[in-house]
């Protein structure tokens, strides 16, 4: 697959990225790609330690700060470090999140909220203070958000009920926020789709419950496939470098017009792509129940 060039023949600037999530997967690979091409990387983590797979990463333009986005002070905290020590941040990859397994029936609610608080509003958090460095910090020059939500953000499935509900929160919250972006403000907004990719997404940063008794019976439930499917990790083919690789390449490019959504892998690109044929083929067969409910129609 070919990419338009960006090499234009005159250096840039290194660009300053603030990354969430960062002690794996698409995190940790963008941290080590972005350093790799000289720019900055400011690596957050959740753990009360270092973790030392960053550590490992020793480099004058890496700053670790432990972060916890579910706290709006920690997240305030970050952001101001970041800017009273490279005085802007241009790229933000809002990538931390959690992942639950089991059927909404037999999931804990106050687990649920706590997997909320991560994917949603700590999203949040991050969002809208990375919208106030770019616009009020870096005035004319904008910024970059990257907010990583997963192709069960478009199609949810079965026994990921309450990730798949946290990721279609995610996806209605960035394009409203889009929507309210002042041109003049250069905030360049995209929600990330990827696919099935092996990160700790599917093992370390999965917390599973039993099954419910009434789905535990019949193995050819839907929800029974899930966990299968989490189980032997068979279909799970999605190179995190890779998709590192082209996001960095997407922000790189630096467009003037963007997608606001971009889905990583093919079982996103095709999975997201059958469901939208799908929802017009509904719409179109049941359209007698949907028109003609104007007041002047009584």
């Amino acid at each position: 697959m070919s990419r338009p060039s960006t090499d234009t023949g005159t250096p840039r600037r290194p660009r300053v990225w603030l990354i969430t999530g960062a002690s794996s997967g698409f995190g940790l690979e963008i941290t080590k790609l972005a350093l790799r091409n000289g720019d900055i990387a400011i690596a957050t983590y959740r753990s009360s330690s270092e973790p030392p797979i960053l550590a490992s990463l020793k480099s004058s333009k890496l700053l670790l700060l432990r972060c916890d986005v579910t706290s709006s002070t920690d997240v305030n905290q970050v952001f101001s470090t970041a800017e009273k020590t490279f005085g802007r941040i241009d790229v933000v990859f809002n990538n931390a999140g959690i992942t639950l397994l089991g059927e909404i029936e037999g999931t804990p609610e106050d687990k649920a909220r706590e997997m909320f608080d991560v994917n949603f509003w700590g999203m949040s958090h991050i969002s809208r203070e990375a919208v106030r460095v770019f616009r009020d910090v870096n005035r004319v020059k904008g910024g970059r958000l990257l907010n990583v939500s997963s192709g069960a953000g478009v199609v949810p499935n079965a026994g990921i009920g309450y990730y798949s509900a946290s990721k279609h929160a995610l996806e209605g919250f960035t394009e409203a926020l889009a929507k309210e972006m002042d041109p003049a403000w250069n905030i360049k907004i995209t929600i990330l789709e990827p696919g099935a990719f092996k990160t700790r997404a599917h093992t370390d940063n999965t917390t599973s419950f039993p099954s419910h008794p009434a789905y535990s019976e019949n193995p050819n439930l839907a929800s029974n496939q899930v966990r299968q499917w989490f189980s032997d990790r068979s279909g799970i083919t999605g190179d995190p470098v890779l998709a590192a690789k082209r996001i960095y390449e997407f922000v790189e490019a630096d467009e003037a017009e963007i997608p606001m959504r971009l889905q990583l892998g093919d079982d996103s690109w095709y999975g997201i792509k059958a469901k939208l044929e799908g929802v017009i083929q509904e719409q179109q067969k049941f359209e007698k129940w949907s028109k003609g409910l104007a007041l002047s129609h009584k």
